[in-house]
């Protein structure tokens, strides 16, 4: 039916169309006979209804408006003066003169100039009462032209209508035979080529979809077992030779030749992962060294210096007090996770250092709860966001700024924050800052790396629901929020 190698997709497009071309034949054919049959019988409808609002009350109306026009003159005046039989003439004129226009039936056509000729006379009878019945003393004339003129003609009327109406009736009654009998046609027709295509579609759906599925169950089998941690299995080749897949387009084969050459790399990848994994520990403990700025380390020993050599002893002691407890605790005996007490304690060193050195800008305030103390954090995360804070939002703002660290608990969530009352950031340094931190760029700078540096460290270690934002408005300050899972007594 199709050539060895043929595509997936031209397999399943000669399944499509054996299965419902056909059909789709049938079904439009059965839906304009149905159309057809359909305007026809809306059509007589319509004529039968039109016609049947004459067929009861005209002539109760017109023999009882004349009636009165002969028997009563005050009420003659009056039914004469508003035109009311002319109207009823007029009406049901207009609705049978349109009813024969658009008619396309002989019959009907005759059967409805019939009954506009008989109106057109009505209409005459009408006027010729409706004068007489002024002048007095034709009061038993105009009765017997009431009874032998008006009443005779408003009968025939009726009885024309009543023939018209049992016309179209007809008519209903032979489109729904001719709808019967098509249907009858159609219903034979539709079993016979059932047959043909339920035959012919069992044979080829057999053949096409053993040619799709019994690859891909191979494919799945070595699916599994790669699944499974075997990333030495191999698929073998079937249809086409790999060689002359392109010009075959046979989807499965090339599939398979990809799933090989998948394996393959994922084989290099898993060797080159745990490679990479026995550097990792080293490379994050260099990462967290580079974060301690040498040049404050150097700035520090100068300012101690300074102090011994002006006979400051206090200071001296404060300051080199200061810088053994922030070493100590960022070293913390090679700890990954310290607690925020211990962190807390690290800020309050740092900034006691820098106070020293910046007194006349910088202000500070840590207000971390208590309770907060026993939780555990990454170390050296909430200093570096210190330090971004006084080096880019403190120092370059004129006049006196603040750095502000506070925590709370939320649920089981611990939400930290850094604020300052620096400079802050312009908004397209933000959204700079913002894509930064969602690896959407690489920063080109060093604040922006330490950063990056921080939020990766979160993640790698609580997950990606975890994190930092940043929230700035130029000229006002910078703030960010740190938020990672309420953990405590943790072991390293």
């Amino acid at each position: 039916m199709l050539p060895k190698g043929s595509s997936v997709n031209r397999r399943l497009n000669t399944l499509v169309l054996v299965s419902f071309v056909p059909f789709t034949l049938m079904v439009v054919f059965l839906l304009a006979m149905v159309n057809r049959f359909s305007q026809r019988y809306d059509v007589s409808v319509e004529n039968i209804t039109k016609a049947n609002a004459y067929n009861i009350t005209f002539k109760e109306n017109v023999d009882y408006t004349m009636y009165i026009i002969v028997v009563n003159s005050e009420r003659a005046d009056e039914l004469v003066d508003t035109n009311q039989p002319h109207e009823l003439i007029d009406s049901a004129r207009t609705v049978f003169q349109t009813l024969g226009d658009d008619s396309e039936d002989d019959y009907a056509k005759n059967q409805l100039k019939g009954i506009v000729k008989s109106l057109n006379s009505l209409e005459k009878q009408v006027n010729e009462v409706e004068a007489d019945a002024q002048v007095s003393g034709s009061y038993d004339r105009n009765l017997e032209r009431l009874d032998l003129d008006i009443r005779v003609l408003t009968e025939l009327i009726q009885e024309q209508i009543q023939q018209y109406i049992y016309y179209e009736a007809g008519n209903l009654e032979t489109i729904r035979e001719g709808i019967r009998s098509d249907v009858e046609r159609m219903i034979q027709a539709t079993a016979i080529i059932f047959a043909g295509v339920l035959l012919a579609l069992l044979l080829a759906s057999r053949k096409i979809t053993s040619s799709i599925t019994h690859p891909i169950q191979k494919l799945c089998d070595a699916t599994k077992q790669a699944g499974g941690g075997d990333f030495a299995v191999r698929t073998k080749e079937w249809g086409t030779s790999l060689s002359a897949r392109n010009n075959t387009a046979d989807e499965l084969q090339i599939l398979n030749d990809s799933f090989n050459q998948m394996m393959e790399k994922i084989g290099n990848l898993v060797e080159d992962i745990k490679i990479e994994q026995l550097n990792l520990r080293a490379t994050e403990l260099k990462l967290l060294q580079a974060q301690i700025n040498p040049h404050f380390l150097y700035n520090t020993l100068d300012a101690i210096i300074w102090l011994a050599e002006a006979g400051k002893k206090e200071q001296v002691i404060t300051m080199v007090s200061s810088l053994s407890d922030f070493f100590r605790t960022g070293l913390s005996k090679g700890r990954d996770f310290i607690t925020i007490q211990e962190e807390e304690t690290n800020i309050h060193s740092y900034l006691k250092i820098q106070q020293f050195r910046y007194r006349d800008i910088l202000e500070y305030e840590i207000r971390i709860p208590e309770e907060l103390y026993p939780y555990q954090i990454l170390k050296l995360t909430l200093q570096p966001l210190v330090e971004n804070a006084l080096y880019h939002g403190i120092k370059n703002k004129r006049g006196t700024g603040k750095i502000r660290v506070t925590g709370e608990k939320a649920g089981e969530r611990l939400i930290l924050t850094v604020e300052d009352t620096g400079i802050g950031m312009t908004q397209k340094r933000l959204e700079y800052a913002r894509k930064v931190l969602a690896s959407e760029i690489a920063s080109r700078e060093k604040s922006g790396f330490g950063l990056y540096n921080i939020e990766q460290r979160i993640q790698l270690n609580y997950g990606p629901e975890y994190g930092m934002r940043i929230d700035s408005t130029y000229g006002k300050g910078t703030k960010v929020t740190v938020t990672i899972p309420a953990v405590s007594n943790v072991n390293n």
